[in-house]
């Protein structure tokens, strides 16, 4: 992968895989349906990604691909 990847992930039930692209539409979940989808759409505009890569029954892992120039290297 050309670029920085940032990872988030925790110990809960994790995402079925059947959802994991489900997750980030609008209207999807139990509130507003609007949370994943957002966060999506502002980091297209800004020219990354994200993904879901967890495994289901071990947690969520939530993968944010950052492309070079999108960020500062020291």
């Amino acid at each position: 992968v050309d670029g920085l990847i940032f990872t988030i992930m925790d110990n809960g039930p994790g995402i079925p895989e059947d959802e994991k692209e489900l997750i980030f539409t609008k209207g999807y979940g139990n509130g507003t349906g609007l949370g994943l989808f957002l966060v999506r759409e502002i980091l297209g505009i800004t020219g990354m990604q994200i993904r879901e890569t967890g495994i289901y029954g071990k947690g969520a892992r939530f993968e944010i691909l950052i492309p070079p120039g999108k960020y500062l290297h020291r």
